[in-house]
């Protein structure tokens, strides 16, 4: 998230709210892609003023999620399938450079928080969706946290995200088919937690590539 919260204001916490209100309902499809953005009608499903709203929206353009379409207007990024191919390369390539640096950084603290993270995600997903992609991006987001590039950390954070998004998109095709996802959890970490650079970094990537072709074949777009 870009949002810095310095004021300590209302008009900050507002700003914080409707930014994350609105970056939620987005990444779930409840705001179509491409959909124009709304001050007014933000405000009432908000219930909050014009400002706030117009500065989440800007925010959001620089999570790539929102797109300015003149000097005023909004809307919410378009979908297609070559910008999901690209967040999918861009991906691969990034985690695995952060990925095989935690590793070359490995200590007893970052594997014990691997495996508290990989725990809390395994219970969470017996909960509600959201409880479950909150405990989902803290553990893929555990294994890159030992890098010690926290740029390189921070475009993967955001890439994620993006990633999120298409997978609402495509969710309800009958493409998007089943898997054992938590024995592809449980090989990263155990690849990771033996420090084997090569071994972690194909089950994270064998992962991400098999979620890309079911979501490549279930996006129409």
């Amino acid at each position: 998230m870009n949002l810095i919260d310095d004021t300590g204001g209302k008009e900050s916490s507002a700003t914080r709210g409707a930014y994350l209100t609105l970056r939620g309902m987005i990444l779930t499809g409840e705001l179509p892609a491409g959909q124009k953005l709304k001050i007014e009608q933000l405000r009432g499903i908000l219930k909050t003023g014009a400002s706030p709203v117009r500065e989440a929206l800007s925010l959001l353009t620089s999570d790539m999620l929102v797109e300015r379409i003149d000097q005023r207007g909004f809307r919410a990024a378009p979908a297609n399938k070559a910008n999901f191919e690209e967040i999918l390369t861009l991906r691969c390539t990034l985690e695995d450079l952060a990925l095989r640096q935690s590793i070359a950084n490995a200590s007893p603290s970052w594997e014990e928080r691997l495996v508290l993270t990989h725990h809390h995600m395994k219970k969470a997903a017996k909960k509600d969706t959201a409880v479950f992609e909150e405990a989902h991006k803290t553990f893929h987001m555990a294994l890159l946290a030992n890098s010690g590039l926290p740029m390189l950390e921070r475009y993967c954070s955001q890439l994620y995200d993006l990633n999120i998004r298409y997978r609402y998109l495509a969710a309800t095709s009958s493409t998007y088919q089943s898997r054992d996802v938590s024995g592809e959890h449980d090989e990263i970490l155990e690849a990771a937690v033996q420090h084997n650079q090569d071994s972690a970094s194909a089950s994270l990537l064998n992962h991400y590539r098999r979620t890309g072709d079911y979501l490549s074949k279930g996006l129409d777009v």
